[in-house]
């Protein structure tokens, strides 16, 4: 397990965002050398976790349980075959991408210690958005990545670091549930009955989706 590439965005203005300025950070390349990785702060305030890399629609995206995005390869590589065109490292946006590490179905509150300093813990799948849509160029294609489910992971930064493409990614530790991002992706997007699962992640869940949890518990029950 390692990771391929470290990918950053520059703020790019494109003509299908609605972000004020109308700039969007998607568009992420791999970079050589080290990259520092630090909790940004809240979400609203903080941006990326990734030093250097531009998070423009803090609204949505970016803060702390945010802080940095990571894809499979893998997962790259089946979208490839699937849409019958090549999708470099970043295609997606993310921060990350990492070969022989089953990203979506990692569990909520999984850390992964990168190199020899960062070590993240997962929070939740990435919810597709129309820019996304319009950055990938494919209709529909809102609807088949969640179709898909396998949507990458968001990590929070427990302990920061530099990190680098190559660098090992060791699971150090796994809780004790069964809820992966995959599950809390089609908790959140297709299967709502699924969301009382989720409170078995706890405190390592993103806030947004512990929040729909126990909404949907109050209303409907367990």
């Amino acid at each position: 397990m390692k990771i391929l590439s470290v990918n950053l965005g520059r703020p790019k203005s494109v003509p299908y965002t609605d972000q004020a300025e109308g700039v969007t950070g998607i568009d992420k390349r791999p970079v050589d050398g080290p990259v520092r990785v630090a909790a940004p702060g809240p979400k609203g305030v903080g941006a990326s976790g990734v030093a250097g890399d531009a998070v423009c629609e803090t609204r949505h995206h970016g803060g702390d349980d945010q802080a940095v995005y990571a894809v499979a390869r893998e997962d790259l590589d089946d979208w490839e075959r699937e849409l019958g065109r090549p999708l470099g490292n970043g295609a997606f946006g993310e921060n990350l991408t990492t070969v022989g590490l089953d990203v979506s179905g990692a569990l909520i509150g999984e850390r992964w210690r990168i190199g020899a300093e960062l070590v993240l813990e997962v929070t939740c799948g990435r919810i597709p958005c129309e820019t996304f849509q319009a950055h990938m160029g494919e209709r529909r294609w809102v609807k088949r990545f969640t179709a898909k489910g396998a949507p990458g992971a968001y990590l929070r930064v427990i302990e920061p670091g530099e990190i680098r493409a190559g660098d090992p990614v060791e699971i150090v530790h796994r809780p004790d549930h069964d809820v992966t991002v995959a599950v809390q992706f089609r908790a959140v997007t297709t299967e709502r009955e699924l969301l009382p699962r989720l409170l078995a992640a706890g405190a390592a869940l993103h806030p947004e989706s512990l929040d729909k949890a126990r909404t949907y518990v109050e209303k409907y029950g367990a």
